[in-house]
């Protein structure tokens, strides 16, 4: 115990004694102080006594519908790392195959009594789901916040990205560096995010490159988000005549780097390719992939700060919270091939 004392009060650069009144809940100190020595009992591992734990203001459910891609991940870390620091307690549902639905994850967090709920790329980015559910939810009195895909018939705070504009970007990169056979690989068009791409891309096309939207549309390749659906879409781009391809997520940006090396096509020499979100690690493949940067950290503290407003009883209004988003240009792009016909 001695020691223990020692090293909190070196860390909270305080006595062993003003350590010890703390622990044993005595009078007489400082709150600043008291404060100090309880970050640093933190800081270096110690369980706190009972009595002076930190009271959870509640649970709050943050539902996702996988962590296999990486900016699913990255989200929940950055919504997470808010909520604790508000003192909440979050609580991760991941829906998997074969495993829980949303609706049964949101069953399960209402339960146990969650003070709100994050969605993150759920039902709600699909044009085809039923909105009711959103409104039963309203209903039990849960808010909650939805981030990546917007709904105009469910009365809740959104977050996203500027899919459009994010597509722009891609393509004036793609077009300064002489491409003109550009194709946008996405997944299936029923998601929002899906179709503000494509709006994006076919405004660009317009405008970048003076192409029809007839022939642009037809450089469109729905597939999975998946590395296995990028390379699908890839391939069918290449047989198209297509030097390089924009992807809906940097797996499947991987997906279709691994469809052009199997044909002996060289990135980015002879194809270039673009990723979308900006996942951990993948400045480091190879070749290190230039994407469409999701402003992960800002977005995520943005839904906390709408969630908590919602909790509090002064909830932000119906409207969509748009970030936009930042190209990220390394070594997967480079200038189109000069013997291209396109």
């Amino acid at each position: 115990m001695t020691a223990r004392l020692a090293d909190i009060a070196a860390q909270a650069g305080v006595s062993e004694a003003t350590v010890s009144r703390v622990l044993n809940g005595k009078p007489g100190v400082a709150t600043a102080t008291r404060e100090s020595v309880l970050a640093a009992l933190d800081l270096l591992g110690y369980e706190r006594p009972a009595r002076l734990q930190k009271r959870s203001a509640g649970l709050v459910g943050l539902i996702t519908p996988e962590l296999e891609n990486p900016i699913f991940p990255a989200f929940a870390q950055v919504i997470c790392q808010a909520l604790t620091r508000q003192g909440y307690t979050p609580v991760l549902a991941t829906q998997t195959p074969g495993g829980s639905t949303e609706d049964e994850l949101t069953g399960m967090l209402v339960e146990r009594g969650v003070a709100g709920i994050i969605f993150i790329s759920g039902l709600h980015a699909d044009t085809t789901a039923d909105t009711e559910r959103y409104e039963r939810l309203r209903g039990n009195g849960v808010p909650f916040v939805l981030v990546n895909g917007f709904s105009p018939k469910v009365n809740a705070p959104f977050v996203s990205p500027d899919d459009r504009a994010a597509m722009r970007l891609a393509l004036t990169h793609l077009a300064s560096l002489g491409h003109r056979r550009i194709g946008l690989a996405l997944g299936p068009a029923r998601f929002v995010p899906v179709r503000r791409k494509i709006e994006g891309y076919l405004q660009a096309c317009r405008e970048e490159l003076g192409m029809a939207e007839e022939e642009a549309k037809r450089l469109i390749e729905h597939s999975l988000f998946t590395l296995e659906g990028g390379q699908a879409a890839a391939a069918a781009l290449l047989d198209r005549s297509c030097t390089a391809v924009i992807c809906a997520s940097d797996m499947m940006a991987l997906g279709a780097i691994r469809a052009a090396r199997r044909r002996g096509v060289a990135v980015p020499e002879r194809f270039s390719v673009i990723g979308f979100d900006d996942s951990t690690l993948i400045a480091f493949t190879d070749p290190p992939l230039t994407t469409i940067r999701q402003p992960v950290p800002a977005m995520g503290q943005a839904a906390v700060r709408a969630l908590l407003e919602e909790i509090a009883g002064t909830p932000a209004p119906h409207s969509e919270f748009v970030f936009m988003p930042e190209l990220v240009v390394r070594g997967s792009t480079a200038a189109a091939p000069a013997d291209h016909p396109g």
